[in-house]
């Protein structure tokens, strides 16, 4: 294609300004009523017939000349598209059956033709033309359904065509020349958009998914290659119908629920694609997460105006990741164990940096420590981040990595229960207690709590014979007594905290002969080894 158009690109230019010429006669002859408009049809239909018959002689004659029969047929083929193009579309003389039998003669015509005898440049020609057509005439009546009829048969057709010969051009053009039909007649028309179902979105929806499934199908034809035009058309046929769906229904419906929309069928799309390629490519890979993208950037929205917000999305994206975590184990999907891990990720951060001015989630009006919705947030991303220290990600990436890994989700996941322990403390001193008092009693409660939290890492480490959580809950219990002996014997109520430096020392002695019965695990152990 591109020596053709090396060759001939003067010719395709000269095709264009004569069908341009063509139209603007037709315009001006109506404006200035020269002739009636059965007459302009009859000669639109009568020239562009016969420049085809004409071409079609012309080839059978000499085969050298089949860049000119091609150039005849395809100016042909445009000037009867510019003749159904005024008569159903500008002036609404025909109707939108009559178009369409019309553009389907001429259109299936012209594929069989250039399917035949591989006229690439004819198809080229004919598809230009044939988009020029109403973009040149910009009908003064809203004869839309016409419009979208008369495109559809063209995008069909070359699409047909672009998968067929592989001739990546067509649909590369109907794409582009499609959405610029749609703006230009949103522009001149301005139609109203009132309502969720208005006919602009709905035009706007059907173009989305039409190509959508045909860059899907084209690829797949192609030795199943995603990647390419095929690719980037894709992604950017989600971009224009997500500006146009925002600004058609703004007002009318939020755009995190059109957000969402793209984001499940770009995810159902990256689906489809691994499930055929079997392999993780960038084509699968870049429209799976960018579904997953606008999954998350709708779930922004979601109670947008509530002061629950943060709760809901904790709720919905932590209940997402573990629905995948859980598939992902028992169908063994690595891009489901992946996506779950990323949503996980990113939600246990926006909880961590929310959560302190966050609602408490109260039940009946009533607070009850561990037992309201900001708890059971906490709760749930902690049993996620377990499930993966317990079963790994399934991922070949992970391979000989699986111990190391589990070890950073059940550290992480241990923060997340530091995290439930302190925030839930804070609760109970800002609900029950006055503010005066509520500041020492609660600095020594959290004293105590993270004493006992030290303790469970060390109970952790001793059931899972992991020196790593005793490592941690060293460091936990350190922090503990720095903060226990320096900050918090300053003031006055001297008898709670006695009572918490020996609750301190008590889990100390605890976590000593926790160690002492781990160390003796271990070395009756070794001695069975040895002999």
């Amino acid at each position: 294609m591109e020596h053709i158009l090396r060759k001939h690109w003067t010719s395709l230019l000269g095709v264009l300004f004569i069908l341009a010429a063509f139209i603007t006669l037709f315009k001006y002859s109506m404006e200035q009523g020269w002739i009636t408009d059965s007459m302009k049809i009859g000669f639109g239909l009568l020239s562009g017939t016969g420049l085809g018959i004409a071409g079609l002689a012309l080839a059978n004659r000499n085969i050298k000349w089949q860049s000119s029969v091609q150039i005849m047929i395809g100016l042909g083929a445009c000037i009867l598209y510019s003749t159904f193009s005024f008569a159903g579309i500008y002036y609404g003389l025909w109707s939108p059956m009559i178009v369409l039998i019309g553009m389907t003669a001429v259109t299936a015509g012209v594929s069989a033709y250039a399917y035949r005898f591989d006229s690439r440049m004819l198809m080229s020609i004919a598809l230009a033309g044939g988009l020029l057509s109403p973009l040149l005439m910009q009908p003064v009546t809203d004869q839309v359904f016409t419009l979208f009829l008369y495109l559809f048969v063209l995008n069909s057709a070359f699409f047909f065509l672009s998968i067929a010969k592989r001739w990546s051009e067509l649909r590369i053009i109907a794409f582009l020349g499609t959405w610029l039909v749609y703006a230009v007649y949103f522009v001149h028309f301005d139609p109203p958009i009132d309502g969720l179902w208005s006919m602009p979105i709905r035009y706007a929806l059907a173009a989305f998914v039409f190509y959508l499934v045909g860059f899907l199908l084209s690829s797949w034809k192609n030795n199943r290659c995603f990647d390419g035009w095929n690719l980037y058309l894709s992604l950017a046929n989600g971009v224009l119908f997500g500006c146009w769906a925002i600004y058609i229904l703004q007002g009318d419906l939020h755009y995190a629920y059109i957000l969402t929309l793209i984001g499940l069928v770009y995810m159902l799309s990256g689906a489809i694609i691994f499930r055929l390629t079997k392999e993780f490519q960038m084509a699968s890979a870049s429209q799976l997460l960018g579904g997953l993208l606008m999954l998350l950037l709708a779930a922004s929205q979601l109670g947008g105006g509530m002061e629950s917000k943060p709760l809901i999305n904790v709720f919905v994206w932590g209940g997402i990741a573990g629905i995948l975590a859980v598939i992902g184990q028992i169908k063994h999907r690595t891009i489901l164990s992946l996506s779950s891990l990323v949503i996980w990720l990113s939600i246990g951060i926006y909880w961590f940096a929310v959560t302190w001015s966050s609602p408490r989630g109260e039940w009946f009006g009533t607070y009850i420590p561990f037992l309201n919705w900001g708890a059971m947030s906490w709760i749930l991303l902690a049993a996620i981040g377990f499930y993966y220290s317990a079963n790994g990600i399934v991922s070949e990436m992970t391979k000989g990595f699986e111990k190391l890994l589990s070890n950073i989700f059940a550290l992480l996941s241990h923060l997340i229960v530091g995290g439930l322990l302190t925030v839930q403390i804070q609760n109970v001193y800002l609900v029950y207690y006055e503010k005066a008092a509520a500041d020492q009693l609660l600095q020594l409660s959290l004293s105590v709590s993270w004493g006992i939290y030290a303790l469970l890492l060390f109970l952790w480490g001793a059931y899972r014979r992991q020196a790593l959580f005793r490592f941690f809950g060293a460091a936990v219990l350190l922090i503990v007594a720095i903060k226990a002996m320096f900050l918090d014997l300053e003031g006055e109520e001297m008898l709670y905290k006695v009572a918490v430096l020996l609750i301190l020392g008590g889990i100390s002695f605890l976590i000593s002969w926790i160690n002492g019965k781990w160390k003796e695990e271990q070395n009756d152990s070794l001695v069975k080894t040895d002999l």
